[in-house]
C-alpha cells in the first residue's frame, strides 16, 4: 500500500532540485522540551537551509493562556505567518532538528488547521539534510513582510479540555495519548513542574514513535506499518480520533500519519497533558 496523499511528503533530493523556484516558503519549526536546554532559534541562526525562516512555535501562539504553544487565532496567526513573508499561494515546506518529527509536524497541522492548501514535511528534516552533506546558511533571517489570509479555520480539529471532559462520558471520539507508556501510567515524571501524571480515563496510549523509524532521521514508516501500528494498538483509523501528547506537538504525529493515509478524522487536544494534569477538576487514570 503507498501513501494516499505522499504530496504531503517530500524528499531531501526534490528540495534541494526546486528550492530556489518562485513560491517556496520553507520553514524551521524546530522545538525542544524544556528538558533538552536547547535553544532552538539560536541553533538556527548557526545552521538552517538555505532560503528557510525560524517558524517559533512558541511565538506564533495565543499569548492569553499560560499553556505553552497554544493554537493563536485565524488573525494572528495571519500576521505571525504575514511577517515571515509567507503567502497564501505558497508551497510551505516544514522542517525541523528532529527528523521528520514533532514541531515539523505540528507546524503543517497549524497551517492545514487555517486553510493553507499546498503545505508538505521535509522527509528526515534537517538531520538528514546535512548527513547528506547539502549547504546550510548561517545568520538571522529578516524575511520580507507579505499580506496572509487565514479564513478557513477548522474547528472541528481542534480540541480542549471541556470537549475531552464531555468524550469520557459519550464516547464518540477514541482518545490517543502519544506520550511514552511510563508517562502514560505516571511511571516516568513529567517534564514540566506542577503536572500530575497519568491518562485521560478510558484513552489508548500509542507513543508517537512508534510511528517512526527512531534512527537520526526518524522517518515515517510505510503506509502498510503505519497502518498496522494503529490497528494493534487498538484504533480504529476511520473513526473520530481525538491526539493527545504533552503539549500539543507530538499529538501531530498521529494526526499527520493518517493523513497520509488519507483520514481527516484526527482532532488535537490543544494544550494536552499540560493542561488536563494541571487542572483539579479532571479526572486521571494511572
Amino acid at each position: 500500500m503507498d501513501y494516499t496523499r505522499p504530496e504531503a511528503l517530500v524528499e531531501t533530493q526534490w528540495l534541494a532540485g526546486n528550492l530556489a523556484l518562485p513560491g517556496m516558503a520553507l520553514i524551521d519549526a524546530s522545538f525542544h522540551l524544556p528538558t533538552a536546554n536547547r535553544d532552538p532559534k539560536a541553533e538556527f541562526s548557526i545552521a538552517h537551509i538555505p532560503g528557510a525562516v525560524f517558524f517559533d512555535i512558541n511565538a506564533i501562539a495565543d499569548k492569553e493562556t499560560v499553556l505553552p504553544h497554544m493554537l493563536p487565532d485565524a488573525d494572528q496567526f495571519a500576521a505571525d505567518v504575514g511577517a515571515l513573508g509567507i503567502s497564501n499561494d505558497d508551497h510551505v515546506i516544514c522542517y525541523d532538528a528532529n527528523g521528520g518529527a514533532m514541531a515539523a509536524m505540528r507546524a503543517f497541522w497549524m497551517f492545514t488547521i487555517f486553510g493553507h492548501s499546498k503545505v508538505s514535511l521535509l522527509h528526515g528534516g534537517l538531520p538528514q539534510w546535512r548527513a547528506e552533506g547539502r549547504a546550510t546558511d548561517s545568520g538571522n533571517v529578516t524575511p520580507q513582510p507579505t499580506d496572509y489570509s487565514a479564513n478557513d479555520f477548522k474547528v472541528d480539529r481542534v480540541k480542549n479540555a471541556d470537549d475531552v471532559r464531555q468524550n469520557i462520558e459519550r464516547a464518540t471520539a477514541q482518545v490517543v495519548d502519544a506520550r511514552s507508556l511510563g508517562r502514560f501510567h505516571a511511571r516516568e515524571p513529567e517534564p514540566r513542574d506542577g503536572i500530575r501524571g497519568g491518562h485521560v480515563p478510558g484513552s489508548i496510549n500509542l507513543p508517537f514513535q512508534n510511528l517512526l523509524h527512531m534512527d537520526r532521521y526518524m522517518r515515517l514508516r510505510s503506509a502498510d506499518e503505519i497502518l498496522a501500528v494503529i490497528q494493534d494498538a487498538g484504533i480504529d483509523p476511520e473513526a473520530p480520533i481525538i491526539s493527545s501528547c504533552g503539549s500539543g506537538v507530538t499529538a501531530a504525529v498521529l494526526s499527520f500519519a493518517l493523513h497520509l493515509l488519507g483520514h481527516d478524522t484526527v482532532a488535537i487536544y490543544d494544550g494536552s497533558w499540560t493542561d488536563w494534569g494541571s487542572r483539579t477538576d479532571t479526572p486521571i487514570e494511572t
